[in-house]
Order: C-alpha cells, then structure tokens, then sequence
C-alpha cells in the first residue's frame, strides 16, 4: 500500500530530491513550501507521516511541529535537522517528534527511519510483551531480563529505564524525556550513570555498544530488531 508522506521544505531542490527518493519505495509525496501551506494541507490531506524541516521562511520549525501534535497527536513526524543543531534535536523531540534525520543525509537512511516511525506508531497501542534484539530477551509481563539465555538481575530503576526504551524501541529519547518518563532526578550525570550500568549488564562490550546507542547531544536509542548497527 502506498504511504502519503508531507514534505515541509522551502528549498525546491530538496523537495525534487526526497519526492524522487520516496517515489523508489512507493511513497507518494505531497509538497508544502512554508507552514501555512503544511497547515492547509493538513486540514484536508489525509497522510501518513510528515516530514519536517526546520528551517522554514514564514514559522520556526518547532512551532508548526507544536501545533500539528495539537491536531494530528498520532501522525509521525520525523524532522530534518541541521548537523550541528543539538539543541534543535532535542527541542523536536520533546515537542513530539518521532525521529530525526541530520543534513546531509543518505536516502537509505532516512527511508530506515520512516519505516522506523511508522512501525512506531503502529505498535503504541499494542505494547509487545516480549523485546528481542541481539541476544537480549525482555519479557515486560514477567519482567525478565535475559542476555543470551543467562537471566540478569536489573535494579528497580535499571529496569524501569529499560522498559521506557523498550517501549520506544528504535525511536531516539532525549534525557529529559527518560528521565520524566520514570520519574526520577533532572540531573543528565545521574542519567548516564545507569545508561552505563544498564551497558555492563546487557552488551558483550560496553564499550561499543550494540544495542543500547547514545544519541550525541540528544540522548539514547534502544536499537529496534529491524534496524541495522549504525556504521
């Protein structure tokens, strides 16, 4: 089934670019130069995910984002992003987006990140029970907590950061939004303190992580079973 994607980009060259790209994988793309055109769209365009840049002439980026989770709470939205613009990152994330894709950017890789946030908000209703991905095993009825066969003994607020990222598997979280999520000190050492514990126990070499990924400036990713290792 084809998937409608938005494009919000002012940048004409972009738009041919991505309407091209998209087109290979059976996507259809409808175009919006600025964000009044994106909000009239959207107000009688049925899509499936929006992709947004963040630069655009007549609205900031974060504030179009801000208002289509106000309309549209359940439509993906993944952001193009600048590469140095860590903060921009996090603010989309934590107004609602469901991933980023930094400039410039190869076709597979953003192509693997609307799969990733569709599946996303496909599976929010429908929590898995069970998480497995190389060699890990997290059974969220039993909370149980297996590396390659062995069962690993998670403190109560390791496990609770793992759950959190289970449950948004594949989907970057920012340290305020892991942190919220379980309730617990703002401060981001305190955060990297279980990241790294939560590494001793489920990688083979913490020091290269394979499953638990840092998001640079961000915050962390728990890698989805479908998503390839980051080169």
């Amino acid at each position: 089934m084809s998937t409608r994607i938005l494009v919000v980009d002012d940048e004409p060259p972009i738009r041919k670019l991505l309407r091209m790209g998209l087109a290979t994988q059976d996507h259809h793309v409808v175009e919006a130069p600025d964000a009044r055109t994106a909000l009239d769209l959207l107000g009688g365009t049925p899509v499936n995910l929006v992709l947004l840049d963040l630069g655009l002439p007549d609205m900031r980026g974060h504030d179009l984002l801000a208002r289509i989770r106000a309309s549209h709470p359940d439509l993906p939205v993944v952001v193009l992003s600048s590469r140095d613009d860590e903060p921009g990152k996090v603010e989309a994330l934590d107004l609602g987006a469901d991933d980023y894709v930094t400039k410039p950017f190869g076709m597979g890789e953003l192509l693997a990140r609307i799969r990733a946030a569709l599946r996303h908000r496909l599976a929010v209703q429908g929590e898995r029970a069970v998480f497995e991905v190389d060699g890990l095993r997290v059974d969220l009825v039993r909370r149980l907590v297996r590396v390659r066969g062995e069962e690993v003994k998670l403190t109560p607020r390791e496990y609770d950061f793992l759950r959190v990222l289970v449950q948004h598997a594949g989907k970057p979280l920012t340290h305020a939004q892991l942190m919220k999520a379980v309730s617990t000190s703002s401060d981001p050492q305190y955060l990297r303190v279980y990241m790294r514990q939560l590494r001793q126990k489920l990688e083979q070499d913490p020091e290269r992580p394979r499953i638990l990924l840092t998001e640079t400036g961000v915050g962390y990713r728990l890698r989805a079973p479908e998503d390839s290792l980051p080169a």
